[in-house]
C-alpha cells in the first residue's frame, strides 16, 4: 500500500490526506480559522479609526467638489475670452454641408 499524500487546498487552506494509487481523498480537515474580534475594546477602537478615515474622507471630497466648480467657472471664462478675441467670421460646416 502506498504511503497518503498530504496536500494544502491553495483556495481554503484545507489539509487533504490523497490516496496516489485510486486518486481518492481519503480525509479532509477544513483550515480552522482564528475569530475575526479578539478583544471588544480593540474592534470600537478600530471602528472608531474607521469614522473618522471616512470623515475626512468626505471632508477632502466636498473641498475637491466645491474646486472642480471654480475650476470649470474659470475654464469657460477662458473660452467665452478668447471667442470674443478672435471671433470665427464663417458658421460652422454641418453634416449635410459636406455631401
Amino acid at each position: 500500500m502506498a504511503e497518503l499524500v498530504h496536500v494544502e487546498c491553495p483556495c481554503c487552506k484545507a489539509s487533504l490526506q490523497i490516496d496516489p494509487e485510486t486518486r481518492a481523498v481519503i480525509s479532509h480537515q477544513a483550515h480552522q480559522k482564528p475569530p475575526a474580534v479578539e478583544d471588544l475594546r480593540d474592534a470600537v477602537k478600530k471602528l472608531r479609526g474607521e469614522e473618522q478615515r471616512r470623515d475626512q474622507v468626505f471632508q477632502k471630497q466636498v473641498e475637491a467638489e466645491k474646486q472642480h466648480g471654480r475650476v470649470l467657472e474659470k475654464k469657460f471664462e477662458q473660452l467665452l475670452k478668447q471667442a470674443k478675441d478672435a471671433p470665427d467670421d464663417r458658421p460652422p460646416i454641418r453634416d449635410f454641408d459636406l455631401d
